[in-house]
C-alpha cells in the first residue's frame, strides 16, 4: 500500500509540475500541491527502500557538494557567431548559399534567451546528468541543481534509448526582482541582472539554495538521440515538446533571409514586454543534413548565427544630482532618476563620474535623459533629450565644500576629480574602514557597512587600529549584536592579524595602490619597515610600478598620522612581514592573459594559482604573452592572440599546468 501511494503521489506531482511550469496552466492550488509534496517527502523518509533519484521530491534540493565534478561533452557545445546589422546577417546568408551550392534551404528563427547554457542527458527516459557548457568541451556536473528546475522533466514517457538536449536556464524578471528585494532586506549584495543571478544560482554547492531561486529553462537544440531519426530542427523541437520539454517560444520558419530579418525585427519589438530577458535572435538552418554539409569551425557552427540587439535605451528624468565621498576623498556626483526598467533590472541611479563629464553632456536637474547599461550591467547616461528640457533648468555646479565634513574641496591640477583632503572627514573614515575589512584586504567577515557605521556612531572606533581594541562586552550592548555574532566578529578580527603583509598594504587604501601592486611591493621589500624606509626611486624599480605609484607610497608614509596608525596596528599584533605564497616555480617567467568566463575558477583564484607557481597574469595581450586562457564567450583578447600567434589554451589545460 505504501509503495502504491508513493508512486501515485509521484505521478500526480509530476503531472502538476508539467501543467504549472511548462503549460502555465495550474490545475490545483499551491496549498494542495504543497500538502501532496509534504506527504511524499514524509513517506519517502519513512520508507527509504522506495527511494527514486528522479522523484518530484528532489525538486526541493538538499544535496550538498564540496565541489562540482567535470563532464566532458561528447557533442561539443559551441557558442554562436554574432552579427549586429542587416548587412552582416545577409553576408551570413551569402556564405550559407555558397556552401550549399544551389540547394534549397530555409531558416528557423528563435529568441536568444539571456541565461546559462546547459546540457541535459536522459537514458531510457530518466534524467541522468546535467552540466554547464564550460569551454564547450568540458563543463561542470550540476545535475542536483538542475533537478530543482521544475520545468525540466525528470522522467520522460515513450522516450528514446538515449537523448541529450541543450537549453538555456534563466531567471524570470519577476523572480529576479523578488530575489534582489529579499537580498537587500538582508543587507546582501544585489545581483546585477537576471543572467548573473541564474548563473550564480546554478553554481551553488547546496542544491536547496538553487531550489529557492525559481529558475526556468527553454530547450533549444537536440544534441544527440539514439532510437529514432529526425530530419529538421523544427521537427526536433516539436518532438521534444511532445516529450514534455519547455522549448524555444515563438519560433518561426523563414523561407528567405528577408523573411528571417523580418522575424528578427518582430522579436526585437516584443523584447520589453517579455517576462524574461533576451539579448537577440538566433537564425538556424532548418535541415539537419544541410547542417552537416555546412559544418563548424573550431568555435562556432556555420549553420547558425546570433543577431544581437543593441543595448536597450530608455528615457527617464534626472530628479537630483547627489555627491558621495569615497575612501580616498574623491567626491563623485551621482544622478538620481525616476526609476525605469532597463536591460532586465530597475535603474534609479548612475554615476556621473566628475564635473567634466556633467559639463560635456550638459546634464541638469530636471532633464529628460536616455540611459542604457554599459555591457548590459552598469547604468550610464547616453545623452540629454534637449527638446524636453524644462525652462529655467540651470547648469550643475559641483559643491565647494565637502557634504560630509564641510571642509573646502580641492581639484588638483591635471585631475578631473574633486577631493576632500580633511583627515577628519567622517565619510572617508567609514569607507576607509570598510575597505580595510574587505575580502581582498584584511577579510574581516561580518564587518559590513551598517556595522562599521554603528561602531563609528557609538564612538568605539575612529580608525582601523581601533578594530583590534574592540571587546566582546562592548559589542553585545549594541543593537544587531547577539552573543554569537559579537564573538564571531571578535574572532574574525583576531584571525586577520595573521594575514600576509600585502593584504594590510592594500587595506591601508594608499592612493594608486591596488591589490596587485600591494603584493609586488610586499614581495620586493618583505617588511613594513623596509617599505616605509624606501625612497620613491627604489620603489619605482619594481616591475609594473611607475613613478606616480612610487611617489604615492612615499607620500603616504611621510605623513605622521599614517606612520602612527602603522605603529598602533603593530602593537596590536597585526603581522608586518611578507611570506611568499609561491608553492613552486613551475610557471616561472610565464605570462598569462585570462579572457572570457572561467567555469571552474574565478578570475582572482586563477591569478592567485598562477602567481603561486611563479607565473604572471597580464591584462592585455602582447608579444610578451606566453598563453591566453580562453573561457566561455572570449572576445577581442582571443582575436588578438590568434592574430599574433600566441598559444591559446582552455581552462582545463590551465588546470593541468597548475596541477590542480
Amino acid at each position: 500500500m505504501i509503495k502504491e501511494e508513493i508512486e501515485k503521489l509521484r505521478e500526480e506531482l509530476s503531472r502538476h509540475n508539467y501543467n504549472y511550469y511548462v503549460l502555465d496552466n495550474p490545475t490545483i492550488s499551491d496549498f494542495e500541491y504543497d500538502a501532496m509534496m509534504q506527504r511524499l517527502i514524509k513517506l519517502e523518509g519513512e520508507n527509504p527502500e522506495f527511494k527514486d533519484p528522479n522523484s518530484p521530491s528532489v525538486r526541493v534540493g538538499g544535496a550538498v557538494l564540496s565541489k562540482f565534478e567535470q563532464v566532458e561533452h561528447t557533442v561539443r557545445m559551441n557558442s554562436l557567431g554574432d552579427v549586429f546589422s542587416k548587412e552582416e546577417l545577409f553576408e551570413f546568408d551569402e556564405r550559407v548559399k555558397s556552401s550549399l551550392e544551389g540547394r534549397e534551404y530555409e531558416y528557423v528563427v528563435e529568441m536568444k534567451i539571456d541565461g546559462l547554457s546547459v546540457s541535459l542527458e536522459y537514458e531510457n527516459g530518466s534524467f541522468v546528468c546535467g552540466s554547464t557548457r564550460g569551454d564547450g568541451t568540458v563543463g561542470e556536473n550540476i545535475t542536483d541543481n538542475l533537478k530543482t528546475v521544475r520545468s525540466i522533466p525528470l522522467k520522460i514517457e515513450n522516450a528514446p534509448e538515449y537523448l541529450e538536449v541543450r537549453g538555456e536556464v534563466f531567471m524570470p524578471k519577476a523572480s529576479f526582482e523578488k530575489l534582489n528585494e529579499e537580498r537587500e532586506e538582508k543587507g546582501e549584495s544585489l545581483f546585477a541582472n537576471p543572467r548573473n543571478a541564474a548563473a550564480g544560482s546554478l553554481r551553488q554547492l547546496d542544491s536547496s539554495v538553487t531550489a529557492k531561486r525559481n529558475l526556468d529553462i527553454f530547450v533549444f537544440n537536440l544534441q544527440q538521440i539514439r532510437g529514432m531519426e529526425l530530419k529538421t530542427h523544427r521537427e526536433t523541437l516539436d518532438y521534444l515538446e511532445k516529450l514534455g520539454f519547455k522549448v524555444s517560444p515563438k519560433r518561426s520558419i523563414a523561407k528567405t533571409i528577408e523573411e528571417a530579418y523580418e522575424a528578427v525585427l518582430k522579436i526585437g519589438e516584443s523584447r520589453g514586454a517579455l517576462p524574461f530577458d533576451i539579448d537577440g535572435a538566433v537564425i538556424k538552418v532548418n535541415s539537419l543534413s544541410e547542417r552537416e554539409l555546412l559544418g563548424e569551425t573550431t568555435k562556432v557552427p556555420r549553420w547558425a548565427i546570433a543577431y544581437k540587439f543593441p543595448a536597450e535605451t530608455k528615457e527617464t528624468i534626472v530628479e537630483d544630482i547627489v555627491v558621495q565621498v569615497g575612501r580616498t576623498g574623491v567626491v563623485t556626483p551621482n544622478a538620481v532618476f525616476t526609476p525605469v526598467r532597463v536591460a532586465g533590472s530597475t535603474v534609479s541611479r548612475a554615476t556621473l563620474h566628475n564635473a567634466d563629464y556633467i559639463k560635456e553632456k550638459d546634464i541638469r536637474i530636471g532633464d529628460t535623459v536616455r540611459i542604457r547599461k554599459a555591457g548590459d550591467i552598469i547604468p550610464e547616461v547616453v545623452e540629454v533629450v534637449k527638446e524636453k528640457r524644462l525652462k529655467g533648468a540651470v547648469p550643475y555646479e559641483m559643491p565647494l565644500n565637502c557634504p560630509a565634513c564641510g571642509e573646502p574641496l580641492i581639484r588638483e591640477e591635471g585631475e578631473a576629480a574633486v577631493r576632500c583632503i580633511s583627515s577628519e572627514c567622517p565619510a572617508q573614515l567609514s569607507r576607509r574602514i570598510i575597505h580595510f575589512a574587505s575580502r581582498d584586504a584584511m577579510d574581516i567577515e561580518g564587518l559590513g557597512t551598517e556595522i562599521v557605521e554603528q561602531l563609528i556612531d557609538s564612538r568605539l572606533i575612529a580608525d582601523a587600529a581601533d578594530l583590534y581594541c574592540l571587546e566582546f562586552e562592548q559589542l553585545v550592548k549594541l543593537e544587531r549584536f547577539a552573543e554569537k555574532s559579537a564573538q564571531n566578529l571578535i574572532d574574525a578580527i583576531e584571525r586577520s592579524k595573521e594575514n600576509n603583509l600585502d593584504r594590510l598594504i592594500f587595506g591601508l587604501g594608499i592612493r594608486h595602490i591596488g591589490a596587485k601592486a600591494a603584493k609586488l611591493l610586499a614581495a620586493r621589500f618583505k617588511s613594513m619597515n623596509e617599505i616605509m624606509a624606501a625612497s620613491a626611486e627604489e620603489i619605482a624599480e619594481i616591475d609594473d610600478f611607475g613613478m606616480i605609484m612610487a611617489e604615492s607610497v612615499e607620500k603616504y608614509f611621510d605623513e605622521a598620522v599614517n606612520t602612527e596608525l602603522i605603529k598602533r596596528l603593530e602593537s596590536c599584533g597585526v603581522n608586518m612581514r611578507y611570506e611568499s605564497d609561491t608553492v613552486s616555480d613551475s610557471l616561472a617567467g610565464k605570462v598569462f592573459v585570462l579572457t572570457g568566463t572561467l567555469t571552474t575558477l574565478k578570475r582572482a583564484e586563477a591569478q592567485k594559482l598562477i602567481e603561486s607557481r611563479g607565473g604572471k597574469v597580464s591584462g592585455s595581450v602582447s608579444k610578451k604573452t606566453d598563453f591566453v586562457v580562453a573561457g566561455e564567450d572570449a572576445g577581442s583578447k582571443l582575436n588578438k592572440a590568434q592574430e599574433i600567434g600566441i598559444a591559446i589554451i582552455t581552462e582545463q589545460e590551465l588546470l593541468d599546468m597548475l596541477n590542480v
